[in-house]
């Protein structure tokens, strides 16, 4: 009698558990299916060829700040990269909210928040390839960690968490629109204007007077500041590993995990209902 009853007791905390293994295994699928995987190994690497290439000559004769432009823009491919997986994750909400499968997991026996987990999960799993790849390609580059382990360590968990961030923005934006195309759509100018006017490939002292302030200040350029200052660099000026000048990054990356998560939780909970 004991042992059913200590089964049953498992039951509830066991069962929703599996069922969010088993959602997660078929977005995981799905990504190796559809190519997403494949991309984000892949995107990196034509990022750094679009941006080294072109800009690395140019970049040397007006001065960067830093002993190299690879240690330099290395960050900043990163933020594509992860950036990348975030549109990802918006076309697979999208697709799920238009093909009805959101409403079908509604009416199944599962908690709310289990579909959500899923696909955060799987994004999870593509912002970890695109961050090896990324890495990987900025070795190549010139980019080296000069800062200690646990700078290291931070600058890793960092950009997984920045991706996890967008990652849910993007599964928020796709679940209320409900339309891939729009979505993605939706999600690449506001990521290619902060992208480009931003510290990512050049410093803030190389823009206009009037914009120099908003490409400094910017959170794509704040996000890139935080890796930048945890890898460090051999000059010395990659900026300090502090609460003040790491704090803005920081505190834009709090209220993007918990705006956004907290929005796809009350999508995800509407749903249910």
């Amino acid at each position: 009698m004991d042992g059913h009853t200590a089964v049953a007791g498992r039951m509830p905390v066991a069962l929703p558990i599996r069922q969010w293994w088993v959602l997660t295994l078929r977005m995981l699928r799905s990504s190796v299916r559809g190519g997403e995987a494949f991309t984000a190994l892949l995107a990196p690497s034509i990022f750094t060829l679009g941006f080294f290439v072109p800009l690395n000559r140019v970049m040397t004769l007006f001065g960067y700040g830093l002993s190299s432009y690879g240690q330099f823009l290395t960050p900043m491919i990163v933020m594509q990269g992860v950036s990348f997986c975030g549109t990802t994750a918006a076309l697979h909400a999208a697709t799920d909210a238009r093909d009805g499968i959101d409403e079908r997991f509604a009416a199944m026996p599962m908690p709310t928040i289990a579909p959500l987990a899923a696909r955060t999960a799987a994004a999870l799993g593509r912002v970890i390839l695109a961050l090896f790849a990324a890495l990987v390609c900025g070795h190549v580059i010139g980019f080296r960690f000069y800062g200690s382990w646990w700078s290291t360590i931070g600058f890793v968990v960092y950009a997984i968490l920045l991706g996890v961030a967008l990652g849910l923005m993007g599964d928020l934006l796709g679940a209320l629109s409900r339309s891939p195309e729009a979505t993605t759509q939706a999600l690449v100018l506001p990521q290619l204007i902060l992208g480009m006017v931003s510290t990512g490939f050049a410093p803030a002292n190389q823009f206009p007077h009037w914009l120099a302030g908003f490409a400094r200040n910017q959170p794509v350029s704040q996000f890139v500041d935080v890796m930048r200052a945890l890898a460090g660099d051999r000059s010395g000026r990659a900026g300090a590993v502090s609460l003040a000048g790491l704090g803005p990054g920081l505190i834009w990356l709090a209220l993007a995990l918990v705006a956004f998560g907290a929005g796809s939780g009350m999508v995800a909970a509407r749903r249910h209902r």
